[in-house]
């Protein structure tokens, strides 16, 4: 019984995680969508929610390498975590441009092009880093 609410708890969790992730797409997709004319469809939109949803639900809740001591290396144990640096960084870049994005949109700003392409790109690269995070966390369990 204590596994099966264990394991609802957890499925909850990365749900929850995966709404954030969907909501934080459509904040970015709605700043983008309405200062590129071309990307003002649903569809784009849908997209953004969706590339959110699956970052976060993959690439927050990765599981960490056993810790060891800092003086055993004996087999390279000391290296980064590749999916917890990625996990990391990914969710800092996709957070912080949803971050701007809603300031964008609260203060109703109009940024140079620029940052709204960079705003973009940050969001792809963040999301991107989070799934690969998440893959990579899986495989080696």
């Amino acid at each position: 019984m204590r596994f099966r609410v264990r394991k609802f708890a957890h499925i909850l969790e990365r749900s929850g995680l995966a709404l954030a992730g969907a909501a934080c797409g459509v904040f970015v997709g709605a700043h983008v969508g309405s200062s590129v004319p071309l990307l003002t469809t649903q569809g784009f939109l849908v997209a953004m929610m969706l590339s959110g949803a699956l970052g976060f639900y993959l690439g927050i809740d990765t599981p960490q390498l056993p810790f060891h001591p800092p003086d055993h290396d004996a087999q390279g144990t000391n290296k980064i975590d590749t999916a917890e640096f990625l996990s990391a960084v990914g969710t800092f870049l996709a957070t912080l441009t949803a971050f701007f994005s809603v300031s964008i949109i609260i203060l109703r700003d109009d940024p140079h092009i620029l940052w709204t392409s960079l705003i973009m790109v940050g969001w792809i690269i963040g999301v991107i880093m989070q799934i690969v995070a998440g893959a990579i966390a899986r495989m080696r369990q």
